[in-house]
């Protein structure tokens, strides 16, 4: 049975984010294994107000099983979490409240058309309007597609309408999985400087992303696998997958 240590470390292109906001997810002493090999052990790292963190590693080092795990979809781990300083399962409530989820599947339904998928999603958790809706779908280039039906788009499209959400979410935390998938340049661009106005705005950020970021605000790098290289500059380093 192999053991991997995860490292933390961050990275900046201008200076780093400030690690001084309120504590929103926490993660202590967290064990996944799969098919008998361990994915991760001892894993302590915290997710503040303010932050983005990216997730690292080599396929199969347990990226999205992570981000599974802390977004509450998945109890195949030991250890535990604290949404807010209480137990993720006394706070569970005020939690999903409080977090958006976009895992590899884009869970758009194909009958409806993007405008109504983003009514159904988003309407349960918050009040938006119509002009909200098409500026968001405009935003990941989907201008004159809004009232299509989605089974008549195509999976990267199918993927774009997800990504609406981030544009119209007021949710603290954002836990993305490949968020950059299937975006030009131009969407890549607006997708980053959401993600820092977001943190600037006191929201947090947990993604992965094979995509290099750009954040001029910095941003911290968690990471997982044995193969796992830091890219500079780095500013910290911790063991045992503490961030300090």
């Amino acid at each position: 049975m192999s053991v991997v240590s995860p490292t933390v470390t961050q990275s900046s292109t201008c200076e780093l984010l400030p690690s001084s906001g309120s504590e929103l997810l926490r993660a202590e002493s967290l064990f996944c294994e799969r098919d008998e090999r361990v994915l991760f052990e001892d894993l302590n790292f915290s997710i503040n107000a303010g932050e983005i963190i990216q997730v690292e590693g080599p396929n199969g080092s347990g990226k999205t099983t992570l981000l599974r795990i802390m977004s509450g979809l998945s109890g195949a781990y030991e250890g535990n979490l604290f949404w807010k300083g209480e137990t993720i399962n006394s706070a569970r409530i005020d939690f999903l409240s409080n977090l958006l989820y976009l895992g590899h599947k884009p869970g758009v339904k194909a009958i409806l058309t993007p405008v109504e998928n983003l009514r159904a999603l988003m309407g349960i958790r918050q009040s938006v309007t119509d002009e909200q809706i098409h500026r968001a779908l405009e935003k990941v280039g989907l201008y004159g597609y809004e009232d299509v039906p989605c089974h008549n788009l195509s999976a990267g499209q199918h993927r774009r309408v997800a990504l609406a959400r981030l544009y119209l979410s007021t949710d603290e935390l954002w836990i993305l999985d490949e968020a950059f998938t299937a975006i030009d340049k131009k969407g890549v661009k607006e997708l980053e400087a959401l993600l820092q106005e977001r943190a600037h705005q006191g929201g947090a950020v947990l993604l992965t992303t094979h995509h290099e970021l750009q954040l001029e605000s910095g941003f911290k790098k968690l990471q997982l696998g044995k193969s796992a290289v830091v890219k500079e500059p780095v500013t910290t380093q911790v063991v045992a997958g503490e961030v300090r």
